[in-house]
C-alpha cells in the first residue's frame, strides 16, 4: 500500500495522507463463463486424443473388448509401440519426413516471402491482377491438382523421387498473402533511409525487412512444416518405393493378418502426432505471436 500527500489548502493546514490502493478488477460473470466454456470446450477436444493414448497402451483383447473401458484389466503395456516400431521401417520413414518437411519449408517461406514483399513494396505491370490470381487460388481444392501435378511429375521422371513429394507443396498462396499482410505495416521510411544510405533493395529485404519480421515469419514456417508432415494423400500416390514413404504413408502400411489391429492402429497415429505436438509445445509463442503480427484484427 502506498501512501500520497495532498497539498494544503492553506499554510495553516496540515496535509492530508491518502491511502491509494490498487483497485481490483470488478468481478464479471461473463468472463467466469468464458473460462468455464473454453475449458469444456478443452476437454471435449482432448478426449479423442487421450482415448486414442490410452487404448494404443491395452492389449488388442483388452482394445476391442466390449464394453470400451478406460482401464483395461490386462493392465497397460507398450506392445503396441514395439510392434510397430519392429515390423515396419519407422526410422527410414521418419527421416523421409522430416527430410521432405523440412525441405519443403524452407523453399516454401523463401518464395512467399519473396512474393509477399514484391507485392507489398514493388509496382510493376499486372500486380493487381496476379495477386488476384494468388487470392482466387487459395480457394482451389488440393484434390483438383492431384491428376495433373501427378502427369507432370511423370513427364518429369520424379515418381518415387524425393522431388516428386517435395515440388508440388512448395507453392503456398495463403501464405504469400499473409507474408505480403505484414510486410505492409513495416514502416518504409526504414527502407528509404537505407535506399538512401546506397543499399541495394535485396540488401534492404534480407537486412531489414526480414530481422523485422522474424514472428511471421516463425509462424509461417509451423505453419508450413506442420501441413507438409500431415500430407497423406500426395507422398501416397506420388511414391510406390517403400523406403521413400513418408511416416503418415508407412504407417498406413503396417497391416496384420488378425483383422483390424485397434492398440496399433492408435499406436501409429500416436507416433505420427507426437512430432508436431513437440514442435508446437516449443513454438506456441512464435505461433501465437506470429498470428498477432499478422495485422488482420485490424483490417
Amino acid at each position: 500500500m502506498t501512501q500520497t500527500l495532498t497539498p494544503p489548502a492553506s499554510s495553516d493546514t496540515p496535509p492530508r495522507i491518502i491511502s491509494a490502493r490498487p483497485r481490483r478488477k470488478p468481478f464479471r460473470p461473463s468472463s467466469v463463463v468464458a473460462v468455464v466454456i473454453l475449458a469444456v470446450l478443452a476437454i471435449i477436444w482432448l478426449l479423442p486424443f487421450a482415448w486414442a493414448f490410452v487404448t494404443s497402451l491395452k492389449s488388442e483383447t483388452d482394445a476391442g473388448a466390449v464394453p470400451v473401458t478406460w482401464f483395461p484389466e490386462g493392465g497397460f503395456s507398450f506392445d503396441a509401440y514395439t510392434k510397430v516400431l519392429t515390423e515396419g521401417n519407422i526410422p527410414q520413414w521418419a527421416f523421409n519426413s522430416i527430410l521432405t518437411s523440412v525441405v519443403i519449408t524452407v523453399i516454401t517461406v523463401v518464395i512467399s516471402a519473396l512474393a509477399g514483399y514484391a507485392f507489398s513494396r514493388i509496382d510493376f505491370t499486372g500486380k493487381k491482377v496476379l495477386f488476384f490470381v494468388i487470392i482466387a487460388s487459395i480457394i482451389v481444392p488440393p484434390q483438383m491438382l492431384i491428376v495433373p501435378l501427378f502427369y507432370q511429375m511423370l513427364a518429369f521422371d520424379m515418381i518415387d523421387t524425393y522431388w516428386g513429394i517435395i515440388l508440388p507443396q512448395i507453392i503456398a498462396p495463403a501464405m504469400v498473402f499473409i507474408l505480403k499482410k505484414f510486410f505492409d505495416q513495416v514502416p518504409i521510411e526504414l527502407e528509404e533511409a537505407a535506399r538512401v544510405d546506397g543499399a541495394s533493395r535485396l540488401r534492404v529485404f534480407t537486412q531489414i525487412v526480414l530481422p523485422l519480421s522474424r514472428p511471421i515469419l516463425a509462424a509461417v514456417s509451423i505453419f508450413v512444416f506442420i501441413a507438409a508432415w500431415n500430407n497423406f494423400l500426395w507422398p501416397f500416390i506420388v511414391v510406390n518405393d517403400s523406403s521413400l514413404m513418408t511416416l503418415p504413408v508407412g504407417l498406413q502400411t503396417i497391416e496384420s493378418a488378425f483383422g483390424v489391429q485397434y492398440a496399433q492402429n492408435m499406436a501409429s497415429a500416436i507416433l505420427a502426432a507426437l512430432p508436431l505436438i513437440i514442435v508446437f509445445l516449443f513454438f506456441q509463442r512464435q505461433i501465437i505471436k506470429g498470428v498477432a503480427t499478422t495485422g488482420f484484427g485490424g483490417q
